[in-house]
């Protein structure tokens, strides 16, 4: 919460408070998802691989460049915590505050999952969303955020004075040192703000702090993605569960995830790479 303030309002503070606000990043120059080849060609695909991933876990896979994949709620209400990489490169990774910026705190069908400064490209578009009935409910909710940043074993440390293993961040750590042979400490960098799949969260109207609420994540619902580059990716099955109490917990009803990989019959166009969008030199005018 913030304090109270210690200064009296100006005489002209109504004036200053009705300015209209503009958008930061208008982002309707970006590609439209109706009619694009990535919604179209979903409808023919073929399965090629398939992860499950363990409640209270993390694993990782991977997303050949021009693929789909799916994170599947297999079981009961599960949310997950998502980390992308370039699977060539780890040093591109999702980039959840830009796509904030560009997109809104709650990502649906049409969206794209950037990538981090200097590369900024889209990593992943999303094509599909069981999920996409809820909207916005009655407390400021939705589902897929961008806002949150992961459950951690350093704000647990912080806040419950405890020592807690199975944080996402964690989870995530664990399974890219697996993956890729790294140390932790290597991992740990590499790690980084995530999409959070499934989960329902939103701001307080009066506060303004960061909620999360039961997920109406139900079984078989899933959140479908098309890979715009070779992909590395980690999903942690959140320790929380569904989320509705607390997201760190080992009394949580948890249950897994499943991320299937999946591969368009159609050939894609020649130039499907190719976009309007052109990459910045980098010489920042030196």
């Amino acid at each position: 919460m913030k304090p109270t303030p210690q200064n009296p309002a100006p005489s002209d503070a109504k004036a200053r408070k009705e300015v209209e606000p503009v958008i930061c990043y208008p982002a309707d120059v970006l590609e439209p998802i109706k009619n694009d080849f990535r919604q179209l060609y979903r409808n023919d695909l073929t399965l090629i691989d398939s992860v499950t991933v363990p409640a209270r876990d993390a694993r990782c896979f991977h997303v050949p460049a021009g693929h789909y994949f799916r994170i599947i709620c297999p079981d009961g209400p599960q949310v997950g915590d998502l980390n992308l990489w370039n699977a060539n490169n780890l040093k591109e990774k999702f980039f959840s505050g830009k796509t904030r910026a560009l997109h809104g705190t709650h990502v649906g069908v049409g969206d794209k999952l950037w990538s981090s400064l200097p590369f900024m490209r889209p990593m992943a578009t999303i094509t599909y969303d069981t999920l996409d009935w809820y909207g916005w409910d009655e407390f400021g909710g939705s589902v897929h955020d961008v806002i949150g940043t992961r459950c951690d074993p350093y704000t647990n440390q912080l806040l419950k004075e405890s020592e807690y293993h199975y944080c996402c961040h964690s989870n995530l750590t664990r399974a890219l040192v697996k993956e890729k042979k790294l140390t932790i400490e290597e991992a740990e960098f590499a790690v980084h703000d995530v999409l959070n799949v499934f989960m329902c969260t939103g701001f307080t109207q009066d506060t303004h702090q960061y909620f999360m609420k039961a997920s109406p994540v139900r079984q078989g619902d899933f959140l479908e993605f098309f890979a715009e580059i070779d992909l590395l990716g980690a999903l942690s099955a959140c320790p929380g569960g569904d989320c509705s109490s607390e997201h760190s917990s080992d009394e949580a009803a948890c249950y897994p995830l499943q991320v299937d990989i999946l591969r368009p019959l159609c050939d894609l166009p020649i130039d499907w790479q190719k976009t309007k969008h052109t990459q910045y030199s980098g010489n920042h005018g030196l």
